[in-house]
């Protein structure tokens, strides 16, 4: 039986409308099967997501997005399918990993470049993308501003002109640009969700594996909705009460104290194509290290 404070996870991860099934099941992915080879049989993340409250047709449903849209790629044994990342998949979920469990505070030289749109340019969504791309925030429709010296780093743009200034008001500025707010927001909801949490596992009591795979994954599902929308500032421009470090620190010490019993759950009931899962590589046992 699920114990009280991981049902109050579900509670809350059902309360929000619609309930994604497919997005959890990217969380999973990342989290717990990409470390073991990768590969998943359908059964068993059946089995899985049923801990979540999610049933089968719903899964069956997400895997069929998830394929469609390239994140997936199905594979086929006799009567059994089992599905793995794509090469596309595969990509996205190292540069996800790296920001998810790795920090890595950028250095600032006290500079930024600013790009402000001419009159006269030309294809503007295709010259905004190209500056999203190089690392620069929209501070109005035609200024956008980027930490660092970069311009002789950023292509030549036709219509586009470069200046760099020194930042006098950096924090007001990029708490402007990059949008902090409904970021700070995101992440004390989720210092406030799993501080409970955390205060529950403090009676030092082990948590039953089928519950800290339930738990391990919703924390990872939350942190993961806010720190890959982080722009990842240097800490000179972020306000001085800023919650990120925080809810880092916080996740690692609670994915410290789930990350055995869900590895042990995945071992007893998991699958690949060739059997039970294999052991995680030693990269995963890295994770949250500096956290």
């Amino acid at each position: 039986m699920t114990s009280a404070p991981v049902r109050k996870l579900l509670d809350d991860f059902h309360a929000r409308r619609p309930v994604r099934a497919w997005s959890l099941i990217v969380t999973l992915y990342g989290d717990a099967i990409v470390p073991r080879g990768g590969s998943l049989w359908l059964g068993s993340l059946t089995e899985i997501m049923a801990l979540f409250r999610i049933d089968a047709g719903h899964v069956r449903t997400a895997m069929s997005r998830l394929t469609a849209d390239g994140w997936l790629e199905r594979i086929r044994t006799g009567r059994n399918s089992y599905y793995r990342l794509s090469r596309r998949g595969e990509k996205s979920f190292v540069e996800a990993t790296q920001r998810i469990y790795f920090a890595h505070a950028p250095t600032f030289d006290g500079q930024l470049t600013l790009a402000l749109l001419g009159p006269d340019a030309e294809g503007r969504p295709a010259l905004r993308a190209a500056l999203d791309e190089a690392g620069f925030a929209a501070l109005s429709p035609t200024s956008y501003v980027a930490t660092g010296n970069l311009v002789g780093a950023v292509p030549a743009l036709e219509g586009v002109f470069l200046l760099t200034a020194d930042a006098r008001n950096a924090q007001a500025l990029a708490t402007a640009a990059w949008k902090l707010a409904p970021l700070a927001q995101a992440y004390e909801n989720f210092v406030a969700r799993f501080s409970r949490f955390e205060s529950s596992l403090k009676t030092g009591a082990t948590a039953p594996d089928a519950d800290a795979l339930i738990a391990r994954t919703l924390l990872i599902h939350e942190f993961r909705r806010a720190v890959l929308r982080d722009p990842g500032l240097p800490t000179a421009l972020l306000p001085a009460d800023w919650p990120g470090a925080q809810a880092r620190q916080l996740a690692a010490r609670v994915y410290r104290h789930l990350v055995g019993p869900a590895e042990r759950y995945l071992s007893d009931h998991a699958a690949n194509e060739k059997g039970p899962l294999p052991p995680p590589e030693p990269a995963f046992l890295r994770r949250f290290a500096g956290g």
